[in-house]
């Protein structure tokens, strides 16, 4: 009998010591996926500035992901440029060619901002004029937590979706935000001094 109870004994401290030492990390809206579920595509994002790898979340922006994927395939990005840098906000590209020519899109999609992606830093996001819904081909990466983009906290109601984030390449996303800018027109008030140049978006095989 006291064997029993002697184990019972420990169990229940196992019990309320794993719980415990989950909860000493608080996690990201990021986190890793689950056992089982299919691996997430990874965009490899070559600049001037170095590579850098973007995973991207298919489970929780479906079209969102869909959607850069297609722009990434037709080699929309190839060519293009960060046109917007902010070192304590976002960089912000894929819409303009190196001759500060605004390139083509698709139809605009759907906000998915309400997938519970947070725009923390290092994450990937859509870009998009004063429409939720009319985002095309140009994204931003954040370079500082803006969590006053997400849907919760954003004064539309809607937000900025987040899609993706950098997982390797962060020095990268480092050395683009660092570079000194220009205005050049009311739509290009942070352009950088000098070109930074996507030099090809590939899906990592």
């Amino acid at each position: 009998m006291k064997q029993l109870l002697w184990a019972l004994a420990v169990s229940a401290a196992w019990v309320l010591v794993c719980p415990a030492g989950l909860r000493a990390g608080e996690k990201s809206s990021v986190d890793e996926k689950k056992p089982g579920v299919e691996k997430n595509p990874v965009v490899v994002l070559d600049t001037s500035k170095g590579a850098m790898e973007i995973e991207l979340y298919a489970d929780k922006a479906p079209e969102t992901v869909k959607n850069f994927l297609g722009y990434v395939n037709d080699k929309h990005y190839d060519g293009t440029i960060f046109h917007r840098v902010m070192s304590d906000f976002v960089i912000q590209g894929g819409g303009f060619s190196e001759d500060l020519t605004l390139k083509k899109t698709k139809d605009p999609i759907k906000n998915e901002s309400a997938n519970g992606l947070k725009n923390e830093k290092y994450t990937v996001a859509m870009a998009r004029p004063g429409d939720p819904h009319s985002a095309t081909c140009q994204f931003f990466i954040n370079v500082v937590d803006n969590l006053g983009l997400d849907k919760d906290k954003y004064e539309d109601g809607w937000g900025y979706c987040v899609f993706g984030k950098v997982v390797k390449g962060m020095e990268a996303v480092d050395a683009i935000k660092t570079v000194p800018t220009v205005a050049k027109s009311k739509m290009l008030r942070n352009l950088p001094a000098e070109t930074v140049l996507i030099k090809s978006a590939k899906v990592k095989e």
